[in-house]
């Protein structure tokens, strides 16, 4: 007699999927424990059964906190903190402010959010990372989440904007000695360009040219360059658990968009905008209707790259982050063990996704780029 091996299959499934919510290595003690005398059950019934219920609530705020404090940016550099002592391991960055002028100090004065910081007399809060003008006891009106002290102009120096100023600076050391390898070798690679020249090549012939064309791609590759390295390195040290998320902030995507969404119209030449406003080949009625549509396009194609790069690597650090909660709330070897490999499986796959999205936003910038400068020859098709 032969039995089909789809059941079992189907039943071991259920059962695998089911383990990690029993607990075997670190089970919790749920239950309620016996009091040693009759006066003090009733009270050691209640606070059982609130540390019960308090525990799961607890763990998961702090996990959603840590995850928020992960993906949000920071007036301080803190590499992890002991829950323990309260310190914080890390280093301060410079606050820098305009409110009646010029206000700089240092973020050690505000102690991770707990302290009030003067400055000339002013004083300031620090409230999830949003600086309020303040009194010298630290006031706050409103509700928690929406205060509605007034907010000075905050140009401070940021833990994304410390990153951007790194890997600027990695990216200026790193190509400098590329170019200086290829004057001193006769133009041949030395040292690490020998790994970032394969990278450059592609860029020129796999992006650039058949995008924009042999006659202007010339122009627009120092910028491609630049663009597909600087988001490949920064998605790099948002893997890192130094907790930099700088391309999953928005004001980055939106500062990058708006760089190529510049350079795409100052560029542009005289049948690029007669496209847009004149469509031509399309009967006159059509061409009213179309011009207003074809104008939309031009601010939709800016923020489709400012909202793709953000949207994927946010989500791939809240996805990342919250597989490695799930390894404190299983409490079993099982589910957290799955957690783990969960968790190695997708970190492997957003070093894939940190590379894409680099090449995503370079191939098109290099599309909107091409369609600025192709020349149509709409008289010599007709003849």
């Amino acid at each position: 007699m032969v039995f089909s091996n789809k059941p079992l299959h189907f039943v071991i499934a259920i059962f695998v999927a089911c383990l990690p919510l029993i607990g075997f290595s670190n089970p919790t003690n749920d239950s309620i424990p016996t009091a040693t005398s009759q006066e003090n059950t009733e009270e050691s019934h209640s606070k059982s059964a609130h540390a019960a219920h308090a525990e799961p609530a607890d763990l998961k705020s702090e996990i959603r906190a840590f995850i928020n404090h992960h993906v949000l940016d920071a007036h301080d550099f803190s590499i992890f903190a002991d829950e323990e002592t309260g310190a914080h391991y890390g280093f301060p960055l410079p606050i820098i402010l305009w409110d009646n002028g010029v206000q700089i100090f240092s973020s050690a004065k505000f102690e991770h959010g707990h302290a009030v910081a003067e400055s000339n007399g002013n004083h300031y809060v620090l409230h999830h990372e949003k600086i309020y003008k303040t009194d010298a006891s630290g006031t706050l009106t409103g509700d928690e989440h929406h205060p509605t002290n007034a907010k000075p102009i905050d140009l401070s120096i940021t833990k994304g904007v410390l990153t951007i100023m790194v890997v600027a600076f990695l990216m200026f050391i790193l190509f400098t000695g590329l170019a200086k390898s290829y004057a001193r070798n006769g133009g041949i690679s030395a040292g690490a360009g020998r790994f970032f020249e394969p990278i450059v090549l592609y860029v020129r012939d796999e992006i650039a040219i058949p995008n924009i064309g042999e006659k202007h791609y010339k122009k627009y590759m120092s910028y491609l360059l630049t663009i597909f390295f600087f988001v490949w390195f920064l998605n790099i040290f948002g893997l890192t658990p130094l907790g930099i998320n700088v391309t999953g902030n928005i004001a980055a995507t939106f500062g990058l968009a708006i760089i190529t969404f510049l350079i795409t119209n100052l560029t542009a030449n005289k049948n690029y905008w007669g496209h847009i406003f004149w469509m031509p080949g399309v009967p006159t009625p059509m061409k009213f209707i179309l011009a207003p549509i074809e104008l939309l396009g031009v601010i939709i194609k800016p923020f489709s790259l400012m909202i793709r790069l953000y949207a994927n690597i946010f989500a791939g650090h809240i996805v990342l982050m919250s597989l490695i909660g799930l390894m404190f709330i299983f409490k079993s070897w099982l589910g957290s063990s799955l957690s783990f490999l969960l968790s190695f499986a997708i970190s492997m796959i957003e070093i894939l996704v940190a590379l894409l999205q680099a090449y995503i936003f370079t191939m098109l910038s290099a599309l909107y780029f091409g369609s600025a400068v192709e020349e149509h020859h709409h008289d010599e098709a007709h003849h």
